[in-house]
């Protein structure tokens, strides 16, 4: 079988487009006012999972910035992920998905065996403007995730003018060319009629902004995400705890099931 990455080196016909500083507001208020208006673009930005059960969350949270950095765009997702990633949190889950507003159709997703793979794929994919935004899914500490390593990923996603989102698993912030960091956790959510469960809800810190002020970070804001909408809203009440993360959604398949493997052969 054709390997993941030939595969896609075939599948993406590339184009480079002028540099843009333009940002991606989140859709919160209170958030954007405190983002200058939103995050770049053009850039790199990484997102860490407080614990490895807050893995879905920083997934879903991830998504959800590539939904807003795609909206209008017929532009697909490139998704890379570590093997041991969906193992450790199950597979992308269609439904899940397309709650987020995303068409599951439009999602490429490349499983890798390793960060050196992963990076590889998001790097190829990140700067081709043929591509709407790439994910790039890490477990562990991964060592192949260095300084040079993002700075190669910061500069993909400028030739492009499309973001790289970065998800960190079981891994401590470490220096890199990010223009923004975040930890991510799971938040309880509203309950709609019926005891229903809610809007995915996140409780995000930001740990770092590039030419963001001194002595903000670790600033944390309470946000749920409306699939109306297509965007992030604050959230201004106390919600019981229903009983399970709603971010869960957005993957929990079995490694081999549903879009994996529909995706996967797009790849060969």
């Amino acid at each position: 079988m054709t390997h993941p990455l030939a595969s896609l080196r075939k599948s993406l016909a590339c184009a480079y487009p002028a540099v843009t500083s333009e940002t991606i507001a989140l859709g919160a208020p209170a958030l954007d006012r405190r983002l200058g208006g939103g995050i770049l673009r053009a850039a790199l930005h990484e997102a860490y999972a407080e614990t490895a059960a807050d893995a879905p969350a920083a997934t879903g949270f991830a998504l959800a910035l590539a939904r807003r950095a795609m909206a209008g765009a017929e532009k697909p997702l490139l998704w890379a992920r570590q093997e041991a990633l969906t193992a450790e949190s199950g597979a992308p889950y269609p439904p899940g998905l397309a709650d987020i507003g995303l068409d599951p159709a439009a999602v490429a997703f490349i499983r890798v065996r390793d960060a050196k793979e992963a990076l590889q794929a998001g790097a190829e994919a990140g700067r081709c403007a043929t591509v709407g935004a790439t994910l790039i899914e890490l477990f562990g500490e991964a060592r192949a995730y260095d300084l040079t390593a993002s700075r190669r990923l910061a500069l993909a996603a400028g030739a492009a003018g499309a973001p790289i989102f970065m998800t960190r698993v079981a891994a401590s912030p470490a220096p890199s060319a990010a223009a923004s960091r975040w930890l991510v956790r799971a938040a309880p959510s509203r309950a709609l009629g019926a005891n229903a469960p809610g809007s995915a809800a996140f409780a995000i810190f930001l740990l770092r902004q590039r030419g963001g002020a001194a002595g903000q970070e670790w600033h944390e804001w309470r946000v749920e995400w409306n699939r109306d909408r297509g965007a992030f809203e604050d959230r201004t009440f106390d919600a019981p705890s229903l009983s399970g993360p709603v971010a869960s959604l957005f993957v929990g398949g079995a490694p081999d099931e549903g879009a994996s493997q529909t995706a996967e052969r797009k790849f060969g």
